[in-house]
């Protein structure tokens, strides 16, 4: 088999689609749940939508009329289900079979990987199970013996009817700014345990007509201007957060947001952010801020130490009582559940190679795992870029090496650990003066204790640049014999 491609969400399904206009055919996607979709599929939470404008969240090659200009979740949905039909991506998942374990083969130049449903020999993976795949769960005393119903953001229970009860919510990160104003009109009363303040950014959420679409569609230039114009406001807001001396703008804008949207003096402070603006996750919401003024919503500003029979025990003394405890409290957003299962050409796992931090050549190829290929590894997003921007450029320079691996009859490439040390030593020199790292090392961004594993720390423009010059010379090349004829690209007569 020429590639396996593992996850069937927004990373997956490009990635086939891209394959295929390579010329690379004998592909299957191994993906373990039994539907496609990812985040999407998972995440079924009241409100639950995108964050990034939608002419923006879709693949270049498939446009969509959107129905908002931030587009809630079953469209999306929708929108992979219908671009893997029409593009016959979904005829080859393999539903329903995880990835056990995995080994690359020195003796053949092939991947071996051990799944529940047989096993795949392949010379090429590439890894599409995104970051948002693991919920993060509290570590919580006596939450396991609350009498009433507690679950994860993440992992919505449809089944509990919130109806006239007291919900609980642990946790104010981009979930709960989308479920909030969802459940509050019919809970009896809801109380959002907040131990961080978020920067919240007015929302231009809207109706997109399907005037607009008609037009668009039969003036693709306009659509590309539409695109254009989306992309570099994204970009615009990105500049003051790498170079923080120019934030005040933008953090005046977020408090006059929040004074406009709630009239209570000590609710404004109490939901002020004491960090600078980015040092976090960034958050957009014109709803959020009105659904904590409602009369039965409040504010608990603390974090929660305990549960204690139906109470929440805040770290200010707080006893609230509960009938539902929703966790909103992220994901393990640095973290490969499949590092654990990866073994390399020294047969150590991945989760050993990252023990310290995670590290990956523009956060698609790790030295020592050699033909894999990571989509939206680390530190490749920030917190205005469009991940399909990222993801089509890295698949562009991931075809560029699979192209020139035909091409130089080599078995094999492997990213040198010189070049990805060198690039890992400059993008946290760079992180260093953005206010992604102003936060004293915890948080959102920080898969490890320190460490950023997930910013880019300079344009979504320069980042497409990189991956669209792929460099021959950064990689050694194994020919079949196990020889390595190109240590600085393959033979020069094979381009």
């Amino acid at each position: 088999m020429e590639a396996v491609v593992i996850g069937a969400g927004l990373s997956g399904l490009a990635a086939v689609i891209a394959l295929r206009a390579a010329g690379i055919d004998d592909i299957v996607v191994l993906e373990k749940s039994g539907r496609l979709g990812g985040t999407w599929r998972d995440n079924t939470y009241p409100g639950c939508g995108c964050d990034v404008p939608s002419v923006l969240y879709e693949y270049s090659f498939a446009p969509h009329p959107w129905s908002r200009c931030f587009a809630g979740r079953s469209e999306i949905l929708d929108y992979l289900e219908s671009t893997a039909a029409t593009h016959g991506a979904d005829e080859v998942i393999r539903y329903d079979t995880e990835v056990l374990s995995g080994g690359w083969e020195p003796d053949t130049h092939r991947w071996k990987l051990r799944t529940t449903s047989g096993t795949y020999t392949t010379r090429v993976v590439i890894v599409a199970t995104g970051p948002w795949h693991r919920p993060r769960y509290p570590d919580i005393p006596g939450l396991d013996t609350f009498p009433g119903t507690a679950f994860h953001s993440a992992r919505w229970n449809h089944d509990a009817d919130l109806t006239g009860r007291r919900v609980a919510v642990v946790g104010t990160g981009a979930s709960t700014v989308q479920f909030l104003p969802e459940i509050q009109p019919r809970a009896a009363h809801v109380d959002v345990f907040q131990s961080t303040p978020h920067w919240v950014l007015p929302k231009p959420d809207y109706p997109l007509s399907p005037g607009l679409h008609r037009f668009l569609g039969h003036h693709p230039a306009a659509r590309r201007a539409l695109r254009g114009l989306h992309h570099w406001t994204q970009e615009a807001v990105g500049v003051p957060l790498r170079h923080p001396r120019l934030l005040r703008p933008l953090e005046a804008l977020a408090r006059l947001h929040l004074r406009r949207s709630v009239p209570d003096g000590a609710l404004r402070r109490a939901l002020t952010p004491r960090y600078r603006l980015g040092g976090r996750r960034l958050i957009t919401s014109d709803t959020y801020y009105p659904a904590l003024t409602r009369p039965n919503v409040r504010l608990r500003p603390t974090r929660v130490t305990a549960v204690e029979g139906s109470h929440v025990i805040g770290a200010d003394g707080t006893r609230t009582p509960a009938d539902v405890i929703v966790l909103a409290t992220g994901y393990h957003i640095g973290e490969l559940p499949l590092a654990r299962r990866l073994h390399g050409t020294d047969g150590s796992p991945l989760a050993r190679t990252w023990a310290g931090d995670r590290r990956a050549y523009l956060g698609t190829s790790v030295s020592g795992y050699p033909n894999l290929f990571l989509l939206i590894g680390p530190n490749l997003l920030s917190g205005t870029t469009a991940v399909p921007t990222v993801l089509e450029a890295q698949l562009r320079y991931i075809t560029a090496a699979l192209a020139h691996l035909r091409s130089s009859g080599c078995a094999a490439l492997d990213v040198k650990p010189e070049t990805e040390a060198a690039h890992h030593r400059a993008l946290h020199a760079a992180l260093s003066t953005t206010v992604y790292n102003s936060t004293g090392g915890s948080g959102y961004y920080f898969g490890l204790p320190g460490v950023n594993t997930f910013c880019w720390p300079w344009s979504t423009t320069r980042l497409v640049k990189r991956l669209d010059a792929f460099a021959p010379d950064v990689y050694t090349w194994t020919s079949p014999s196990g020889g390595r004829p190109g240590r600085d690209g393959p033979p020069a007569s094979q381009h």
